[in-house]
């Protein structure tokens, strides 16, 4: 978590084939159904009909109604054991963004994840990389067990408008900032800092890319790097 000590910048790193070469809500999906690739998929496409009719924010939200019921212990978990199969894979991380992010952090940079996937998904990659906070889809949780809502869903304007609240609350400059995205919907995250950085070959990224000279990273994959400074 955030320290008393006011870091220089802030860097914000989007996290689904930004920082990691894979969506990480699909493939710790896949990780939870195990070997049943028939419920998988249908899954899959289920979440696709609704991100089409109702958008990407509403596919997040029946994301997690899926784990309605089960223990907040218990998915944190299978989080840790998910990250921890994923970090050993030859093409785990965006090799550009790895070498980033630990740029970031060797100039003493506080490191801040922003993602639609949760917590328990992303904390474990905050511990590896040493990422020093974590905004995210934030999950409902009663008695000890996720009621299926969500408290704040972390897609799309939502980036912005959380790391504006954190940028606010260090009293940190934007346009010192930094923020790295891969996708459309990471326009207004990049846009809300002085220093963005395209990742891939995103058509409308790109062309705000080439409008406003912004940089544009490659998006191969790479194992996982040195990345703690």
């Amino acid at each position: 978590m955030i320290g008393s000590r006011l870091p220089p910048r802030v860097a914000f790193f989007d996290v689904d084939e930004t920082l990691l070469a894979a969506k990480s809500m699909v493939e710790f999906l896949r990780s939870w159904l195990g070997h049943d690739d028939a419920a998988f998929r249908a899954t899959v496409a289920q979440l696709g009909a609704v991100a089409e009719r109702e958008g990407r924010a509403a596919a997040n939200r029946a994301y997690y109604r899926l784990f309605a019921g089960v223990s907040s212990t218990a998915l944190a978990e299978a989080g840790g054991r998910w990250y921890a199969r994923h970090r050993r894979r030859p093409d785990a991380f965006v090799g550009a963004t790895a070498t980033a992010l630990a740029g970031h952090r060797a100039a003493g940079d506080l490191v801040v994840l922003v993602s639609g996937s949760c917590h328990a998904v992303l904390d474990p990659l905050a511990a590896d990389v040493g990422g020093d906070e974590v905004l995210c889809t934030e999950l409902v949780v009663a008695a000890g067990r996720l009621t299926g809502e969500v408290a704040r869903s972390m897609i799309g304007p939502a980036k912005s408008e959380a790391a504006a609240g954190l940028l606010r609350g260090l009293g940190a400059c934007p346009a010192d900032c930094f923020a790295y995205g891969d996708h459309a919907s990471d326009l207004d995250l990049l846009t809300a800092v002085g220093n963005p950085r395209v990742v891939g070959d995103d058509p409308v990224l790109a062309a705000w890319a080439g409008r406003h000279g912004w940089p544009v990273l490659p998006a191969q994959a790479r194992p996982r790097p040195v990345l703690r400074a």
